[in-house]
């Protein structure tokens, strides 16, 4: 069963967040992106508190921003070091004193557990990422790869000061197009069914300014004529190297992170397991839960556990 819980964090922030399984089990943690909420989660978090499947205690938060937790006013309060705060207290929060047994997380969720990852890789034993780009990829790309240049030029949309007007106008019909449109020939998803539009309508409903801040704060967007810093953007070595075990499921459908992204990913993730799946679109969690419930399955099953300071 899926129990609520908010949790006031001692920084300020309060965290609603989607849980199943028994507290002090080992933990594992779940970490949503843009457009959605902690609910896109609740198939794994059912299937991985199983005993027959891990027994974790398991936990999806609705990011600041989101759904009901705190979204703070100011845009630089979205930026990657805060973001990595608020998981490492809610860990804490939760009454957690080992490392994570497993960070699993897509899209803007993927972000913050890259950094997760790199800046604290003693607090976890594994990564888990579905789609959401290494940010040392992510930059090559947007720099030199026209393909990603165009790919990503929605971002430069949503961080426009009417961006929260226009997303809701025809009861949300851009934001429907992020779901409709994914992949070259899949047309509109099944999985999008009346009862998942209303969940989706309940969270946009709560207001989305707390979701789009985090395009607005980030430095990884397409260069624009009236913005060349961003072309010129580069991020130390330190910061992205990633030594606890990794595993990437990519759907290769995905028409806003196109495979260029997964290149050469294993030289800033030296212990990386990565699954392609062809025909996968970027929302691989709501296509196909059952074979991603799947595939982490057998890789916790075989995967060492990092050791200190994420070494295995």
């Amino acid at each position: 069963m899926i129990r609520e819980l908010r949790l006031d964090l001692p920084h300020g922030i309060s965290l609603n967040c989607r849980l199943a399984g028994t507290p002090g089990q080992p933990l594992m943690l779940f970490l949503h992106g843009f457009p959605e909420a902690a609910f896109v989660w609740d198939d794994l978090l059912l299937h991985f508190s199983q005993a027959q499947n891990g027994g974790y205690f398991c936990v999806a938060p609705n990011l600041r921003g989101f759904a009901g937790s705190s979204s703070p006013t100011d845009v630089s309060a979205y930026r990657a070091k805060h973001l990595v705060q608020d998981i490492v207290a809610l860990k804490t929060a939760l009454g957690c004193t080992d490392a994570l047994a497993a960070l699993v997380a897509h899209d803007w969720g993927g972000a913050v557990a890259w950094n997760f990852a790199n800046q604290h890789p003693d607090l976890l034993q594994r990564l888990v990422i579905i789609n959401s780009p290494h940010p040392g990829t992510f930059l090559r790309e947007l720099q030199s790869s026209p393909e990603q240049q165009a790919s990503s030029a929605y971002m430069n949309f949503l961080i426009r000061p009417d961006a929260e007007a226009l997303l809701a106008e025809d009861d949300f019909r851009r934001l429907w197009a992020f779901f409709t449109n994914m992949g070259a020939d899949t047309g509109p998803h099944a999985w999008l069914t009346t009862t998942e539009k209303d969940k989706y309508r309940a969270v946009w409903n709560q207001g989305l300014t707390g979701a789009l801040n985090y395009y607005r704060a980030s430095p990884l967007r397409p260069p624009r004529a009236d913005d060349p810093a961003a072309q010129a953007i580069s991020l130390p070595a330190e910061m992205l190297q990633v030594n606890v075990p990794t595993l990437v499921l990519w759907g290769m459908q995905d028409i806003a992170l196109p495979p260029g992204l997964i290149e050469g990913l294993e030289a800033y993730v030296p212990l990386l397991t990565l699954h392609k799946i062809e025909e996968g679109t970027h929302w691989l969690v709501h296509e196909q839960p059952q074979r991603v419930a799947q595939l982490m399955q057998a890789w916790l099953a075989r995967t060492p556990k990092a050791g200190p300071a994420g070494a295995s």
